[in-house]
């Protein structure tokens, strides 16, 4: 299936004079900068519209008094070879570290192996917890659970209560904000199989002659020496040196659309000024529900309502600055299975780059996911700041007194929430675009409403840009982070790995992005809190790749 709104630029030129297209980008994080950067290689300059004072999205870093940190920690890896290629082409090389990979669970005040070893389980499970969690492997798997459908059940009946509990419950309930109970049990054997991390319990705990290595997880990474945000604030440099324009803290709040095609964007800065961008072509990284909400004439009130009807968790990091000596860890991040304590993950700033941090310091991120609108996303940043540290030594990790400063950093609509109406509620929302607005293109993580990582938005982009200026027809829908990456030259690539994605999956069901679970719509709705918001008059376009991407 092509991709409906591709088109290619107007070549001929306007009446009685020489005419460049008119290019307007919305949002400028990695799919909205590499759409501009791309757009340049054929003589193309654009207008980039970012409500955020910062580039880069959720890949930007974030800088407080002299300290950067991400949000959320963003390796540098990928299968796909023209992504890698460019990241290369925006930053010099120099500019990159090779980052040794290392994260861990922290359970009950120990660090257990990710993937898990026998031997590091073992120890730190102690010998009754082991029989115990052996004895409770061994009832399930004699009286499993009647209902496996469900996450919680189809998890039980293959690990146990101890187990379950212990290495899945906690996080997952923290990350997604509904009991594993009501989350699909399809969607944990797919997570299951992907991280190995079930069989590596069993393993661990039931040692088996000739068992098969545990895959492992990549073992080193890339990553800017300033953290993501580089990559992004030195990609926003090249473009404007080479012509493009980029307006900053400034949301998209009208596009003009008549004829099948979007005509005008209005955008309107902080300070209140308002200003006008005629668009041949139009690259959107903002939300997609809040991309429709803006169009001018209105669309029909059941798209309006298909946009509504989208949902997003929200994220929230607290950074806090503390004498490096007492971190006792040096993982990238440590995931937090504790329930007694909100945090879910633990960033440790100074293991990702030492350029991010002061000397003789460091810098831990406490991660959150919430709810826009909710408690704890209105909270006061002191008080936010508080909890965090009295988290840091509820956890062993820090006494509070310690900690030297602390910073809070919001983001909504981190996460796109799958439900069981996402997929027809997307259909509209691209079908109404083919008809009204054919020149407009949603790239990225909320522009398509995919869980997509940073590679995968920049990807989405990158094929976009090549079917409007050279008229090929990637159906960029169709990019699925799931499918291997085969490297060969790099034109073929493009067309076997779309076309491998295609040849395997089931007619209409396009590519979702990363793995995440179809969570009943009236789950979420009941878990959501009443204070919460789903408004889309707020128009925040610079969440655009993964939270860990």
């Amino acid at each position: 299936m092509s991709d409906p709104a591709a088109a290619e630029l107007p070549t001929e030129p306007a009446e009685g004079a020489d005419r460049t297209p008119e290019v307007v980008v919305i949002g400028a994080g990695p799919a909205g900068l590499s759409a501009a950067f791309q757009f340049h290689k054929h003589g193309v300059a654009s207008t980039i519209i970012e409500a955020d004072d910062m580039v880069g999205g959720i890949s930007r870093t974030a800088q407080r008094d002299g300290w950067r940190f991400d949000i959320g920690g963003h390796r540098f890896f990928t299968k796909v070879q023209p992504v890698e290629d460019l990241w290369h082409e925006i930053l010099p090389d120099e500019e990159f570290l090779m980052r040794p990979r290392k994260s861990r669970i922290f359970y009950s005040g120990k660090y257990f192996d990710y993937p898990l070893k026998a031997s590091n389980a073992l120890k730190n499970l102690g010998i009754v917890e082991a029989v115990l969690c052996v004895g409770s492997y061994a009832k399930a798997r004699i009286r499993p659970p009647k209902d496996q459908t469900n996450y919680e059940g189809w998890l039980v009946a293959r690990f146990g209560w101890r187990l379950y509990r212990t290495f899945f419950k906690t996080y997952t309930e923290k990350l997604w904000g509904v009991p594993v109970s009501e989350m699909p049990a399809d969607w944990a054997a797919q997570r299951v199989k992907g991280l190995s991390l079930g069989n590596a319990i069993v393993n661990a705990l039931l040692p088996k002659r000739n068992q098969k290595d545990i895959t492992s997880l990549i073992e080193e990474f890339q990553y800017p020496k300033y953290g993501p945000g580089q990559m992004w604030e030195v990609c926003r440099d090249k473009v404007v040196a080479q012509g493009s324009t980029v307006a900053m803290a400034t949301s998209v709040t009208k596009i003009h659309h008549a004829d099948g095609r979007a005509t005008r964007v209005v955008a309107t800065a902080k300070g209140g000024g308002q200003t006008e961008h005629p668009c041949d072509e139009v690259i959107s990284s903002m939300p997609i529900s809040h991309l429709l909400e803006a169009m001018d004439p209105p669309v029909a009130p059941e798209v309006k309502a298909a946009a509504a009807d989208l949902r997003y968790r929200d994220y929230m990091i607290v950074a806090l600055a503390m004498p490096e000596e007492l971190i006792g860890f040096d993982d990238n991040w440590i995931y937090i299975h504790d329930p007694k304590v909100r945090t879910m993950r633990i960033q440790n700033f100074g293991s990702w780059s030492p350029y991010m941090v002061k000397e003789g310091r460091n810098t831990l991120g406490l991660e959150y996911t919430v709810w826009e609108g909710d408690d704890e996303w209105n909270a006061d940043d002191d008080w936010l700041i508080e909890r965090a540290k009295t988290e840091l030594e509820q956890l062993g990790l820090c006494k509070a007194g310690s900690i030297e400063a602390g910073w809070v950093v919001r983001q909504a609509k981190a996460y796109p929430i799958y439900d069981e109406r996402y997929r027809k509620n997307v259909d509209v929302l691209r079908a109404w675009l083919a008809e009204h607005a054919s020149n407009v293109h949603p790239v990225g993580r909320n522009g398509m409403f995919r869980y997509n990582n940073q590679d995968h938005s920049m990807f989405t982009a990158m094929l976009t840009v090549e079917n409007i200026t050279t008229g090929t027809t990637h159906d960029v829908w169709e990019v699925n982070v799931e499918e291997e990456y085969h490297e060969e030259a790099t034109s073929s690539v493009k067309e076997k790995f779309l076309a491998d994605q295609a040849a395997r999956r089931a007619p209409g069901s396009h590519g979702t992005g990363r793995d995440a679970p179809v969570i009943k719509r009236e789950v979420i709705d009941a878990h959501k809190p009443a204070t919460a918001t789903d408004d889309l008059t707020v128009l925040d376009h610079d969440a655009c790749t993964e939270v860990g991407g």
